[in-house]
């Protein structure tokens, strides 16, 4: 690990009060250079599995991630920094639940305003619980103004989003935006109002997303296909972040579709 407990805390605290933290320079570059390049030929069929109904908007990709090397890296999901910070706004045994990516072209656009899932008690018109579902960004290339930040809001997570839209129209509520170099890693509650930005560069902007839920969340619309070989290699760790997600066999791997097309709320 490279952080202290006590360090952890502080994380913590900053990711309660503001919805997210960003661990900086905290993968190395070259793994996340091997990803990117393993990365292009997913990329390229799900333009075309995609082609004319992209699905998070226009020129805007999301793709999952086969759960194979070099994605399958024991080293970044069972990270102990990431997995301890989860641990204490999750609570223990969180549950891995999505390997995927959302990548913006050039022609993406502004996405509206949105959280990535619904209140936990819808009926309460009430945001204000602990967190339940959390995502681990971290991009595949560095993250400037001009291919696609990630724009935030800071503690809207456990806000009405009535109101927070008020704030947004009346410019009370500040808007952040995040760039990120390779190697960075961004840990954020999900129910924070974010938004995607246009990438206005030739290059795609590849943004990595590893969702993880408190041990008793369940998501239909996301899992991981395990294959059954590296399931029987994963360490007592990993089982136990992999254990509610399909084990199946390498002819059933990749999904000829994605399922998780609802994502904005």
């Amino acid at each position: 690990m490279r952080y202290t407990s006590a360090q952890h805390d502080a994380f913590a605290r900053d990711f309660n009060r503001d919805s997210l933290v960003i661990l900086r320079n905290h993968i190395p570059r070259d793994k996340l250079q091997r990803w990117r390049e393993a990365f292009q030929p997913l990329l390229d069929a799900g333009i075309e599995a995609e082609r004319g109904k992209p699905n998070r908007g226009a020129e805007r990709y999301y793709v999952t991630l086969p759960f194979v090397p070099p994605f399958a890296d024991p080293e970044i999901y069972e990270d102990r920094d990431i997995l301890s910070i989860i641990e204490r706004v999750a609570g223990p045994e969180p549950v891995l639940c999505q390997l995927a990516t959302d990548t913006p072209l050039k022609g993406s656009d502004y996405q509206l305003w949105h959280s990535d899932t619904p209140p936990l008690f819808p009926e309460l018109n009430d945001n204000d619980t602990p967190s339940f579902q959390l995502a681990v960004n971290f991009p595949l290339c560095d993250v400037t103004d001009d291919n696609g930040p990630f724009e935030t809001t800071f503690g809207t997570h456990r806000m009405n989003k009535t109101e927070v839209m008020a704030g947004l129209n009346d410019g009370s509520l500040p808007v952040h935006s995040l760039k990120m170099a390779l190697g960075d890693v961004m840990i954020r509650d999900v129910r924070a109002i974010h938004r995607g930005t246009p990438n206005r560069t030739e290059t795609p902007r590849p943004m990595v997303v590893l969702g993880y839920s408190r041990r008793w969340l369940h998501r239909p619309e996301v899992h991981i296909r395990v294959p059954r070989e590296a399931w029987n290699m994963l360490s007592p760790i990993g089982k136990q972040l992999l254990r509610n997600n399909p084990i199946v066999d390498e002819a059933n791997l990749r999904q000829e579709s994605e399922s998780y097309r609802t994502f904005a709320y």
